[in-house]
């Protein structure tokens, strides 16, 4: 049997964090392994169990979930193991979930989100592809974006007129489904050429990849 996936629940709502562990729990893949009630504490705690999924909270007292995560994203100890950040947000356009996902966060999910797309994102999420609301990112980056986009990398020339096809289409929040319908291909190859995009310009995930579209004025 697959050994459930271990979450970390960062927030200062104690009421909030019994809603969620309640949820999670529920579910025979899912476990809660630990929660805090500020940054500082969660980093104790992440640190101490090894979770595979992490829920901050974007504010806190002590320490915010901004500071937080970008302590975690560069903390060496954790090597490949490096937990997957799902910021948690009351705002649907949050300046500071744009900074978070910057930072290497996977993605944001709003508070008020139904416990099923809850448990989606999370095994998302764990499954490495890391697609939260692409079309949310999107926005929430075209929202927040800064007026002088950063110069292409070379990197980008090194796409294929098809990648750069794809690339487009997923910077602006398509999802693989879409996408193959769209451009009449199987979701299996789209799958296979987001693969290929993300590894010539060395990016994490989808998320990533939208913020690399925002960041270098690609969309």
């Amino acid at each position: 049997m697959t050994a459930p996936i271990r979450v970390a629940l960062v927030d200062d709502q104690a009421l909030f964090r019994a809603g969620i562990r309640m949820v999670i729990d529920s579910q025979p893949d899912l476990e809660v392994v630990g929660e805090a009630g500020d940054g500082a504490e969660g980093l104790r705690v992440i640190r101490q169990t090894r979770p595979d999924v992490v829920l901050m909270d974007i504010r806190m007292p002590v320490m915010d979930g901004l500071a937080a995560t970008a302590d975690l994203l560069a903390d060496p100890t954790f090597g490949d193991a490096v937990p997957k950040v799902v910021m948690l947000t009351t705002f649907d356009l949050d300046e500071a979930a744009a900074r978070a996902i910057r930072q290497g966060a996977s993605g944001f999910l709003l508070k008020d989100a139904d416990p099923e797309f809850l448990l989606a994102a999370i095994r998302t999420v764990h499954a490495g592809s890391s697609v939260i609301a692409a079309s949310a990112t999107r926005d929430l980056f075209a929202h927040f974006s800064g007026p002088a986009a950063a110069p292409v990398p070379p990197a980008y020339g090194e796409l294929t007129d098809r990648e750069r096809e794809i690339f487009a289409l997923a910077a602006r929040g398509l999802s693989n489904a879409e996408i193959a319908q769209r451009e009449f291909l199987s979701e299996a190859t789209v799958k296979t050429h987001i693969s290929r995009i993300l590894g010539k310009l060395a990016l994490r995930d989808r998320v990533q990849l939208v913020v690399f579209a925002f960041e270098h004025g690609l969309v």
